[in-house]
């Protein structure tokens, strides 16, 4: 054991060493100056795919110094009552929250950022965000040194100037002009406390919304008004304003509209680039906006400009806003391509450009029903789990399942599923064309849903789900209200464009997943390469053999279906089109071996954001996903497998796959005359959950924002919810008609060269399909 005066030696010994260290570093440190972090502000650099310049943002074009007697007396209030309480009081800095960011820093945790007023203003100083133990310990030793050294006053309008307010401002002074249009020593009071509340965070609390999914225009702008709220309420707690002047503040302030100088799809391509940073390499993303990186992308300028044009080429060809307001305005597109062979995000559009004021990625959002873009997932985990009639065995797309309109559902025990009345759940398809039993690739060929509405259920709604996962589609994007319910097999779920072509491209590489990604390179303001930027592993998602399979259904999609309005373009391409219930939004998704597009169609309401139908959009009674987005998809890819670089390989021959399924096909009883008049009556204007074996809870009807974090979305109808595909020729006006028919006497047992043996209950009506 060592001796008493051993241990006290030892403790002496470390803290003099540590006085020593403490003393040699306070003396190394300067204390900032606003006006030189300012002066040295970086830009933070993004490059095209071929090391081209793309766009440098943020610098010193948009910080602006001010002093202290400019600034409101409210917004200085604001901010330490929100922040620093005790900021006048205290030594500057936090000794509690330094023991714990470097507790949490030894464990390998994240690493908080300073609490105190002059912590956050020397961090702001930094250029280098980086959370090492030698950047803390500088921190600390110059927050030690401006607490000593700096007048209070000085500090607090060090903070306030150096601060980001996001819309690319730094400082008070461009902040005030960045939302209210005016200087800072003119703003009023509930402005000066919305300013304070955003320095909480912008990309949370800035209502334009920020970079990734829970930074929603809608989800900021409820975090803002809220913390909006408490300041003032914490003001009047620590004794920073009195109760009077805080019950005069009632409106929360009105912003200036947001302008930026980015045009095109720039805007969208640089929030990817950095969210994609912020999430790979922990960077917070108003940490990345204080500027210094330069990040090099996968986006391909060629590219970018070829969609980018395909949509506005199909937009002034169909579209005519001044000749039909009431249908075609507020129409949006979004697409996006991936390379099948990396999971590298080659090109996107997602709107109109911030500079038209457009700052939602249509690209890269959730919110649009996919529709029947969703039935390929299905078929590719009936080949993967089989069903409940093969025994788990892979399943054919030459099984045999009934296609008629009306078709009573039935759950895994052969009983038939309830709707909301207790009645039988029939599902509706597009039309009333007398399918029969039909092959799953017949099926998907003219985008029949009664088939894959019981194939969903025969294999398994969470395998559909896993199969879906594996193709990087993201589990937030499920419809959560329809989660157990027949028709989620429909395509009610709401992934992005991107995440549909990155699942797309699944098909298209033979099974093989890459997550997609948009950086290949950051440097860092030091000048150090980032490691973690690899390009992402390569994982199997589905089997060669099932992958294959789908690519060959969904060529036939192409050749003699919804989609045929592609089947003359000089290479092989596969594809499957998608409509929701109401024609809300309508998809297509296609893709060669060497490139995955996915082009998505819907109109949204300015004010709310809702959804609202496309009948009458460029003068067609409805849209469907082989008309209009069909067209983009064809304008684009056509001028893309011109690049020397695509070989337009033909995808590879499939090996057979899975049992054929061939049950004997028995009556279908007639809906009864109630079920049909509320068919009718229901289709178009009550959306109503069907019921399935499982409770799940739905979204209200028309419920947008429940719907964009995957509640019920359109799809879920009295009749069996989202319509399914006309089999259209595109705008070309070309028709596949299935043929029109008389009624047949019931009873009456009728072949068909086609789709197998119709045995009818009842009158069995022909019909056309457009």
């Amino acid at each position: 054991m060592p001796s008493w005066r051993l241990v006290t030696g030892m403790f002496v010994g470390f803290f003099a060493g540590l006085l020593l260290v403490g003393g040699v570093g306070y003396a190394m440190v300067d204390v900032p100056d606003e006006e030189q972090a300012a002066a040295v502000a970086q830009t933070n650099v993004f490059y095209w795919s071929d090391g081209s310049q793309m766009a440098a943002t943020g610098g010193k074009a948009n910080r602006q110094i001010v002093s202290l007697g400019k600034i409101p007396t409210e917004l200085q209030d604001a901010v330490i009552a929100a922040e620093n309480a005790s900021f006048y009081e205290d030594a500057g800095v936090d000794p509690m929250g330094i023991a714990r960011a470097l507790f949490n820093m030894a464990k390998g945790d994240e690493v908080q950022g300073g609490s105190t007023i002059t912590q956050q203003f020397v961090k702001n100083t930094y250029l280098d965000q980086s959370q090492t133990l030698t950047r803390k310990f500088k921190e600390l030793f110059i927050s030690i040194k401006v607490g000593a050294k700096m007048e209070k006053d000085d500090i607090l309008a060090g903070y306030l100037n150096t601060a980001y307010y996001g819309r690319d401002a730094y400082g008070v002074q461009a902040a005030a002009q960045a939302y209210f249009g005016k200087d800072a020593e003119d703003l009023e009071p509930n402005e000066s406390v919305f300013l304070a509340s955003v320095l909480k965070g912008p990309n949370l609390y800035n209502p334009d919304g920020g970079i990734g999914s829970n930074a929603s225009q809608k989800a900021n702008t409820e975090r803002a008004e809220k913390r909006w709220e408490w300041i003032l309420d914490r003001m009047v707690e620590v004794g920073r304003m009195p109760q009077s002047d805080r019950d005069k503040i009632t409106e929360f302030p009105k912003l200036k509209k947001q302008k930026s100088k980015l045009s095109g799809q720039t805007g969208y391509l640089l929030d990817i680039a950095k969210g994609y940073v912020a999430k790979t390499a922990d960077i917070s993303t108003d940490d990345l906006e204080r500027g210094g990186y330069r990040i090099y992308t996968t986006f391909d300028k060629d590219r970018v400009r070829d969609l980018e044009k395909a949509v506005h080429k199909t937009r002034e060809d169909l579209l005519d806003e001044k000749k039909r307001p009431d249908t075609d305005t507020h129409v949006q597109f979004g697409a996006a391509s991936v390379d099948p062979d990396s999971g590298a995000i080659v090109a996107v559009y997602g709107g109109e450009g911030y500079d038209k004021g457009h700052y939602t990625n249509n690209a890269d959002t959730m919110g649009v029903p996919v529709g029947s873009t969703w039935k390929p997932f299905v078929l590719a985990s009936a080949m993967e789990y089989g069903t409940i009639h093969t025994g788990g065995q892979p399943l054919s797309p030459q099984s045999l399942y009934q296609g008629n309109d009306l078709t009573v559902i039935k759950d895994q025990n052969g009983e038939p599923i309830k709707n909301d009345k207790g009645l039988p759940f029939r599902q509706k398809n597009e039309g009333t064309q007398a399918w029969g039993m039909i092959t799953l690739e017949e099926a998907m060929e003219h985008s029949v849903n009664v088939p894959f509405v019981q194939l969903g259920i025969d294999v398994g709604l969470d395998n559909t789900r896993k199969t879906a996962m594996d193709l990087g589609i993201l589990k937030d994007s499920f419809d959560s209200g329809n989660m157990n319910n027949a028709s989620f097999s429909l395509g009610t779920s709401t992934p992005s464009a991107i995440r549909m072509a990155d699942a797309y491209a699944g098909f298209a590489s033979s099974g093989v997943h890459y997550e997609p990604f948009s950086v290949t390179k950051v440097v860092d303001p030091t000048g150090k390469e980032l490691p973690q930027f690899d390009p992402p592993k390569k994982e199997e998602g589905l089997e060669p053999a099932v992958a294959d399979n789908v690519t060959k259904v969904l060529e036939n999609v192409v050749q003699n279906g919804t989609a045929k309005a592609l089947a003359d373009l000089p290479f092989p391409n596969a594809g499957k089109t998608g409509t929701t219930d109401e024609n809300k939004s309508a998809w297509y998704v296609g893709y060669t071996s060497e490139l995955s597009t996915a082009v998505a169609m819907f109109r949204t309401n300015p004010k709310d954001k809702e959804l609202l139908s496309m009948k009458g959009v460029g003068d067609l009674p409805s849209i469907h996903g082989g008309d209009i987005p069909a067209d983009v998809w064809k304008e684009y890819m056509a001028v893309a497998m011109q690049d020397k670089k695509y070989n337009l390989q033909p995808f590879p021959e499939p090996a057979p796959i899975g049992t054929v399924y061939n049950p004997a096909p028995s009556p279908e009883p007639s809906p009864s005359e109630s079920e049909v008049e509320e068919d009718e009556e229901e289709k178009d204007d009550k959306p109503t959950p069907s019921k399935s074996a499982e409770p799940s809870t739905t979204c209200e009807p028309f419920d947008f924002e429940c719907m964009t974090n995957g509640g019920n979305t359109g799809g879920q109808t009295a009749d069996g919810g989202t319509t399914g595909e006309t089999d259209t020729g595109g705008t070309t006006g070309e028709t596949d008609t299935g043929g029109t028919g008389g009624e047949e006497d019931g009873g009456t047992v009728t072949e068909g060269t086609v789709f197998g043996n119709n045995n009818s209950g009842g009158n069995s009506r022909g019909g056309t399909t457009g």
